[in-house]
C-alpha cells in the first residue's frame, strides 16, 4: 500500500472520528440556541446567561450520558493508528 494512500486514510480516519465525538454536543448547542434566540426575539429579552446557560448543561449533559460512548470509539480509533505506525516500521 502506498504512503500516500494511508496517510489520507488515516487523515479521512481522524475526521470522520472528530465528527463521531464532537457532532452530538455541537448540534444539541445548535438547537438549544436557536430555541434560546427565537424565545428572546418574541419576548425582548436579551439577557446574556438566558443564551449561554442552557446551552452549557445541555452540552454537559449530552457528553455526560455519550462519556462511554465515546471514549470506545476513541480507543478503537487509537487502535487503529497505532496499527497503522506497525505496519509503516515494517514496510
Amino acid at each position: 500500500m502506498s504512503l500516500d494512500l494511508t496517510i489520507t486514510d488515516l487523515v479521512r480516519d481522524l475526521m470522520w472520528t472528530t465528527l463521531l465525538l464532537a457532532g452530538p454536543a455541537l448540534v444539541v448547542a445548535l438547537v438549544i440556541g436557536l430555541i434560546v434566540s427565537i424565545f428572546q426575539a418574541l419576548t425582548s429579552v436579551q439577557e446574556q446567561t438566558m443564551a449561554l446557560v442552557p446551552k452549557v448543561l445541555a452540552v454537559m449533559l449530552v457528553v455526560l450520558l455519550l462519556l462511554a460512548p465515546a471514549l470506545t470509539i476513541l480507543k478503537d480509533y487509537t487502535q487503529r493508528v497505532l496499527g497503522q505506525i506497525v505496519e509503516f516500521g515494517l514496510s
